[in-house]
């Protein structure tokens, strides 16, 4: 690995240059006039791979934006590493609100700001580079294939079937993605757990019209106050959720596990204060951390009913309705969960007044990486090395549902070594990278591979 490090020297700029040149393509998959950039953006992404040293890279087309695949076979001994990234960004607006252009990148204050920056092209990118480096010098270990998409932003519809489609060609021992950020600078981590999502929306509908509440008050139910008061049931005094079952597939992690995962550093007051609060609640029993990211939730994402204009209108609105999102754990299966969802509101619906109906709108799965896998344990020592201590365990909040599909239908566990930060600002006008976490991931990565490497020679 002695040449690594000068190989990387000397193109640093050659790196950020050519990350320029894709961050430039304006491939926003939610809008259809950028129908022609997603394919631009494929092409340019596949021939990114080849001059990166790759043996082939191909587009493929589906019934959305094309996948774009790529592959460094070595040996039919080494283990194999496959590569997971997206090219779709969101899209800009409000675009007044950018203090640059949003495809036009540029370098300020020690970062990359631009749309994609950070949120995938940028740490992408890193993976692209990284193995260039390895393949330039000699040092490449593993086989390495690479899956891009261009649907993540828009919930990955074609992904799914072209896996299962293509599930010999995608065989390998781990998937490896950068698509997520570090508790900090000083506090590197690497993103174990992910939590999924069961999404439902819930209407009541009660008198056939609006009612002045003077002449029917008293005398109907009224549909918004009979939706609160089922809502307000769904939890109790102690942050825990009253559905039947609902708990029933949580997983529980050991004491040991809650210990490294409350083992990263965390102000409890700033963290209120950040968002200006004074204080945080949730789930009796468990810190904030561990709210954050091993429990389940339930909370009211929308609400709505009845006259909200300016001033008065003294009504007993005919329906009212809300959005309820319940973020899931390991064990947890969001099917079950909507249906025990379901059958207890119709349970505790008023029997007469109201008619309650629910309607499922989206749902995904939660995920798991063992952090006693080989895998992790290359992405462990290969982050102490650069960062100069060792990652903590991090189990987010938040919900990436391809990468629970990548273990239903490929059969194979991710590592989630991302290097963005809070900071970023991704989904956000004016998102940003800085350039050292660009150049440190791609020192980084190559030393996942050579750890990896070892793991399977022992």
């Amino acid at each position: 690995m002695d040449k690594l490090t000068p190989y990387l020297e000397q193109n640093r700029d050659r790196f950020l240059d050519e990350l320029f040149e894709y961050l430039r393509i304006p491939s926003i998959s939610s809008q259809s006039e950028h129908k022609p950039d997603m394919l631009r953006c494929a092409e340019w992404l596949q021939g990114a791979l080849l001059k990166a040293g790759a043996d082939l890279a191909e587009i493929f087309p589906t019934a959305g934006n094309p996948i774009v695949y790529g592959e460094k076979i070595i040996s039919p001994e080494a283990p194999t590493v496959l590569v997971y990234g997206h090219y779709d960004v969101m899209p800009v607006d409000p675009i007044e609100l950018w203090n640059t252009q949003p495809f036009e990148p540029v370098i300020k204050e020690g970062r990359i700001w631009g749309r994609g920056a950070d949120d995938d092209k940028g740490q992408g990118f890193m993976h692209v580079k990284a193995v260039e480096a390895l393949i330039a010098t000699g040092n490449l270990r593993c086989n390495v294939k690479f899956m891009f998409e261009g649907e993540e932003e828009i919930g990955s519809g074609s992904l799914t079937t072209w896996c299962a489609e293509h599930k010999e060609m995608l065989q390998a021992d781990i998937i490896l993605v950068s698509d997520t950020s570090l508790l900090g600078m000083q506090t590197p981590s690497i993103t174990c757990g992910l939590r999924g999502l069961a999404f439902v929306e819930i209407e009541a509908t009660g008198p056939n019209r609006d009612l002045h509440s003077g002449l029917y008050g008293g005398a109907v139910v009224n549909p918004v106050n009979a939706l609160c008061q089922m809502i307000g049931s769904l939890t109790d005094a102690d942050g825990r959720i009253t559905i039947p079952g609902f708990y029933d597939d949580v997983h529980e992690f050991s004491a040991d596990e809650r210990a490294a995962i409350n083992s990263a550093p965390f102000d409890e007051r700033a963290f209120a204060a950040a968002i200006g609060l004074n204080e945080t609640r949730g789930e009796k029993g468990y810190t904030t951390m561990e709210r954050k990211g091993i429990r389940p939730t339930l909370d009211v994402c929308g609400i709505w009913g009845g006259y909200t204009g300016e001033g008065a209108k003294t009504i007993i609105p005919s329906t009212a309705h809300a959005k309820v999102s319940m973020r899931l754990v390991a064990g947890q299966d969001y099917h079950k969960i909507t249906e025990q969802f379901v059958a207890h509101i119709e349970k505790i619906a008023p029997r007469y007044g109201v008619t309650v109906k629910c309607t499922p709108l989206h749902g995904g799965y939660p995920y798991v990486a063992p952090t006693d896998s080989a895998a992790y344990q290359a992405a462990s020592r290969a982050m102490e090395e650069t960062f100069g201590r060792r990652p903590v365990p991090f189990y987010s909040g938040g919900s990436i549902p391809i990468i629970s599909t990548f273990e239903r239908v490929l059969g194979i566990k991710s590592i989630l070594m991302g290097f963005g930060l809070d900071t970023d600002a991704i989904h956000s006008p004016n998102e940003n990278y800085p350039l050292e976490n660009f150049y440190r991931g791609i020192a980084t990565i190559p030393l996942f591979y050579n750890y990896f490497a070892q793991s399977n020679d022992r």
